[in-house]
């Protein structure tokens, strides 16, 4: 006797069931497809038409040319400050402070024809150049000045010159010498 099933059985409950999951598959398998296009043209707005690669390796070349860039411009960094610490050491021996006072030598009202200039570096060391004139001469002087203090006694002019350079805006306050002697 042959065995004729009918929906209603077992067997073609089974089927039924099996029919409906293969659809349901079918049916995700058709979404997922739909998804990855839309992936794919998504990765295309965003890496262009001639990328040859997925999203994540991409990602990963960003990665590594990042890192490369990285190490550049931290090697330039350090060249640069290899070479700021080199100019910082030259320049701390250059002219950093200077000051011009002008004054009457002899207490005449020649209109202030002497003067006394300090040349100064950062180590407070240089020269104080003074030029005395008087109605038929004129003297040059030159002292050395190491750490503020001159080599040989300054005069009170060469020493408001010294004053005045170091002072936080290159003027000083002290009077002239013949306001003194006025005074």
């Amino acid at each position: 006797m042959p065995v004729v099933g009918t929906i209603t059985d077992t067997h073609g409950i089974i089927a039924i069931a099996a029919a409906a999951v293969a659809l349901a598959a079918l049916i995700g398998c058709a979404i997922l497809a739909r998804n990855v296009a839309r992936l794919r043209r998504a990765q295309t707005m965003l890496l262009g038409d001639h990328a040859p690669s997925d999203l994540v390796a991409h990602a990963a070349v960003l990665s590594d040319s990042f890192a490369a860039l990285n190490e550049r411009v931290e090697s330039a960094a350090a060249h640069v400050d290899g070479r700021i610490s080199t100019v910082e050491s030259a320049m701390s021996r250059t002219i950093a402070h200077r000051a011009l006072v002008r004054y009457d030598a002899y207490n005449e009202l020649s209109g202030h024809q002497s003067l006394s200039l300090a040349l100064l570096d950062d180590e407070r060391s240089g020269v104080v150049l003074s030029c005395i004139h008087h109605r038929d001469q004129a003297r040059v002087y030159i002292k050395q000045v190491i750490a503020g203090r001159g080599e040989l006694e300054l005069s009170p002019e060469e020493a408001q010159a010294v004053q005045a350079a170091l002072s936080a805006d290159g003027r000083s306050d002290v009077p002239e010498p013949d306001e003194r002697a006025s005074g």
